[in-house]
């Protein structure tokens, strides 16, 4: 199909979604914002009868050797002992994941010391942390394409229709920070926040660091050389299930900073990613205002949440289960015998 035919079948296609929303049995723009996801959903899957009914959370677990300069107030080991702790199904992305029907997966990609043994547990390590990055690249170029390459094949599997990506690493949000920053030619003041819960010494001390981090290479990078300078192989690993589930047909729900600056480079990659993506909630951590604003995005909720590992994906599930269903099953005025305003 030539350019200009795609541009007019998408033209009449949006038209008809449109028409299908504002002829359901309510005023025209009253359900607000569900109309607005209704319409995405169907723009994806390219149909006025959505399915929304299948959702899986991914959590990648991964170390990073910027840990060593203080940069958090948690010590390393708290990433492998987390991820006992999701095998016991104790976090928080477990309970809420159980709470609303929806599939948890668990992914070892990089956490500091001996492999753990669990049939639980999906391992795709890459190795055991990455280096510091404030004096090398965190990650060579050929560890960066094995964990893009192992997310996307991890993010295209399955046959849920939508996708929740989470991750769990002590030292992430510094990781995520400094990518940001170099994704978009930032000082990385703007995008350091407490993370886990840095008094204010500690981050006064986190952003000495990561502004001798971002020293080391130019202020604007490519997306795939901010991953190997900065990147975790977790964060990396969930960019690439961003693209494998984008591949697929799946709508992706974006958790908080973290989850957001993987999705950035995701779409820095590939133009088509971006309408595949719900963003789920504004994160408490002050980074994540930047990356929404530089994607133009505008999140569903607004809870205060700081935590990561999906959570806040997680309950914007029911909403996206909601708009798929009204644009689905509500009937029209039409079908219901319902009169129009005159």
């Amino acid at each position: 199909m030539a350019a200009a035919d795609r541009v007019d079948a998408a033209t009449a296609f949006a038209r008809a979604v449109r028409e299908a929303i504002d002829g359901k049995t309510k005023p025209v723009g009253a359900l607000g914002r569900l109309e607005a996801l209704a319409a995405q959903i169907a723009e994806v899957q390219q149909t006025l009868e959505p399915v929304a009914e299948r959702c899986r959370l991914t959590v990648f677990a991964a170390d990073h050797g910027i840990v060593a300069e203080g940069v958090s107030a948690y010590p390393q080991e708290v990433t492998r002992q987390m991820l006992l702790n999701f095998l016991a199904g104790g976090a928080a992305a477990n309970v809420i994941a159980q709470a609303l029907g929806v599939e948890f997966s668990l992914v070892d990609s990089g956490v500091a010391g001996p492999a753990v043994e669990h049939d639980g547990l999906l391992s795709r390590r890459i190795d055991a942390g990455t280096r510091n990055s404030v004096e090398q690249p965190a990650m060579t170029a050929s560890q960066c394409a094995a964990a893009l390459d192992a997310g996307r094949l991890i993010g295209g599997g399955g046959s849920h229709e939508v996708a929740c990506f989470g991750e769990m690493g002590i030292g992430n949000t510094s990781s995520a920070s400094l990518v940001a920053a170099k994704l978009l030619g930032l000082q990385t003041d703007s995008l350091a926040g407490p993370g886990t819960g840095l008094d204010a010494a500690g981050l006064a001390q986190k952003r000495r660091v990561l502004a001798a981090a971002a020293a080391r290479t130019p202020a604007e990078l490519e997306p795939m050389t901010a991953l190997c300078e900065y990147g975790g192989f977790e964060s990396v690993m969930l960019t690439g299930a961003v693209l494998g589930a984008v591949e697929t047909g799946k709508l992706v729900l974006v958790d908080g900073f973290i989850a957001a600056v993987s999705a950035l480079a995701a779409v820095r990659m590939s133009a088509d990613v971006k309408r595949h993506l719900v963003f789920a909630h504004r994160s408490a951590e002050p980074g994540h205002d930047v990356v929404l604003e530089a994607l133009g995005a505008e999140p569903l909720l607004d809870l205060n949440m700081r935590l990561g590992e999906g959570t806040g994906a997680l309950l914007a599930w029911p909403l996206v289960r909601a708009a798929a269903a009204m644009l689905r099953d509500m009937a029209s005025f039409d079908s219901a015998g319902v009169s129009t305003r005159g």
